[in-house]
């Protein structure tokens, strides 16, 4: 009789602890993923005055909801959450970069035909000055350490170092070859592409110096740049071979690459999610996660349009802003140009907003 209750006991148990481990196994088990990177909007916007047509880098101000589209001979700006156009600031000849400097109130474009630094005032989007550069001048940042701005003028092989109080060029920077997009640690370090040698080149903001050189194999035609400041480390995409690499902001050591898709032309480094997207003028996005300092996973990969390969990111939101437009067939090839690439058709020029 004692043996037969026990037994009973023992059997409610098992059934009971069985339930148990069955319910929480089941409730345990992974929520879907968030859905991926889509569309949200395409907004169409007419021929820049009198430019063929010609797009480059976006600059997102999160905190004023601004989005700067570069696009020829204007600048087009946005308001970031509706999208809709706020107003234009034009007269340029070939437009490339904006940064907004809020500590001086004032907001930067570069022109490289003109050789040319325009100053504007975000408030009012009206043109203010003008500071004679280097011929080509292309991207341009705010480097937070020394308060001034870093544009990188890439047939000129150089950097002008612009001080935004005065508006004044400090000096010029030789970096010996061709530039292109650069990205800051927030400290005093100033780090960019050199195109045609495939290396990043780390230049101290506080000297005005070239502090060293890092050869990016096994990236190599060196055109896109974003940086991880916490973790100190820079992502630099190449074009051929079509590679990104993590390299070691304190020593130039490359920890990883990874393969990407034809003609990258933007990465960027969310810090509050620890993703990075690197987008390429094939139409894709390709975002990785960021699992340790040594080490990043593809998670998602976007597809968006061909040509879209300027790329920024509202913090706010995390939306994407892409630009792009239609294409015509590339010309035949020659000598010079033996890969000769589609041109872009005027009166197509559009952004792609992507979210979540």
């Amino acid at each position: 009789m004692k043996f037969s209750s026990m037994g009973r006991i023992a059997t409610v148990l098992f059934f009971a602890l069985f339930g148990a481990c069955f319910f929480l196994g089941t409730s345990a088990k992974p929520k879907p993923a968030a859905p991926g990177y889509h569309l949200l909007k395409t907004v169409s916007l007419p021929p820049a005055p009198g430019n063929s047509e010609y797009f480059d880098y976006i600059t997102v101000d999160a905190d004023a909801r601004r989005v700067y589209i570069t696009h020829g001979t204007e600048v087009v700006v946005l308001n970031a959450d509706d999208y809709t156009v706020v107003g234009k600031i034009g007269g340029f000849q070939r437009c490339h970069g904006v940064v907004i400097v809020k500590g001086v109130g004032k907001g930067y474009i570069t022109d490289g035909d003109a050789q040319k630094v325009f100053v504007f005032d975000p408030k009012t989007l009206k043109i203010t000055g003008e500071i004679q550069t280097k011929n080509d001048v292309d991207s341009l940042i705010y480097e937070p350490a020394t308060k001034h701005v870093f544009t990188f003028n890439a047939s000129s092989k150089n950097t002008t170092v612009i001080d935004p109080v005065k508006d004044a060029v400090i000096k010029d920077i030789d970096l010996g070859q061709g530039v292109e997009f650069p990205a800051v640690d927030g400290k005093g370090m100033v780090y960019d592409n050199g195109r045609e040698k495939n290396e990043v080149i780390a230049i101290d903001a506080r000297t005005n110096t070239v502090k060293a050189y890092w050869p990016a194999a096994p990236a190599a035609s060196l055109f896109a740049l974003g940086m991880d400041q916490k973790n100190r480390r820079v992502f630099s995409g190449g074009r051929d071979p079509q590679t990104m690499v993590m390299i070691d902001a304190s020593n130039g050591k490359v920890l990883q690459s990874v393969p990407i898709t034809a003609g990258v032309d933007a990465i960027i480094f969310e810090h509050s999610t620890n993703l990075l997207f690197a987008s390429t003028r094939e139409g894709l996005v390709h975002i990785y996660h960021e699992d340790s300092p040594d080490k990043i996973t593809e998670v998602e990969t976007v597809k968006t349009e061909y040509g879209a390969k300027t790329m920024q990111i509202d913090p706010k939101t995390h939306n994407i802003f892409l630009s792009t437009s239609d294409f015509d067939p590339p010309a035949a090839p020659t000598e010079k140009v033996p890969h000769p690439l589609p041109r872009s058709k005027p009166g197509n020029f559009r952004v792609l907003v992507y979210g979540r």
